[in-house]
């Protein structure tokens, strides 16, 4: 009998989104290589335009203790964030968003080519890109940053041989090579930054979701195995 191709997920991932993978075959292995934290902030000159780079940034904003007595002042803010996701999450919280892009790169453009006039306040990650606050600053545009989360990496050893792994965020990638190396493995990426990871460390068979979601890597693992 032939061996199944096993794959490894550097996250853990949710039910339903294992079992696409289980239904075509592949074993699935699954591992945190990285730990999110809310972090302690103030919410406190806060700008008109809020600007979010990640959903672990959105959850923690809207998590803040003190969300609930400043929501009215905040939602009279608009938003501008990457990925459909955070824009779904920041909208059914009762905020107008703008402007969404799929990446931090793109989202910078469209704030300094039509909004240059105004002023933002970006809640960010500990190992968040210079991209976006370097091109602001560049550009004359007004803004302050917020610190909301923390990235710690996990790294740990896998021991099972694996066909194939799934990467979300240029952190994990980091996480993974303290501990362990990539040969011949497929790697599915969930967008151009975290490929941008493995290719610095010259890593060629690569392969980049469509759009930037958990469930576009899925299909991109399927579409291949299939």
């Amino acid at each position: 009998m032939a061996t199944p191709t096993r794959i490894l997920s550097t996250k853990v991932l949710l039910g339903h989104q294992k079992q696409a993978l289980t239904d075509i075959g592949l074993e699935v292995l699954e591992s945190n290589f990285i730990e999110v934290g809310i972090k302690n902030f103030e919410l406190k000159g806060i700008k008109n335009n809020l600007i979010f780079t990640s959903q672990n940034a959105v959850r923690s904003f809207l998590t803040h203790p003190k969300f609930e007595e400043n929501k009215s002042d905040l939602q009279s803010k608009k938003a501008f964030c990457v990925g459909v996701k955070s824009k779904t999450i920041l909208t059914d919280a009762g905020f107008e968003v703008v402007a969404y892009a799929d990446y931090a790169s793109d989202l910078t453009e469209i704030i300094c080519l039509i909004y240059s006039n105004e002023s933002y306040t970006f809640f960010s990650g500990n190992l968040r890109k210079e991209t976006l606050p370097l091109a602001l600053q560049e550009a004359g545009i007004e803004f302050n940053e917020i610190e909301v989360y923390e990235t710690q990496l996990k790294p740990h050893k896998i021991k099972e041989a694996v066909d194939a792994i799934l990467f979300f965020s240029p952190s994990g990638v980091a996480s993974y090579l303290k501990e362990n190396t990539i040969k011949k493995e497929m790697c599915f990426c969930i967008g151009e930054t975290t490929a941008e990871a493995l290719e610095n460390k010259h890593i060629k068979n690569i392969v980049i979701a469509e759009y930037p979601s958990v469930e576009n890597v899925i299909t991109e693992v399927k579409e291949y195995y299939n």
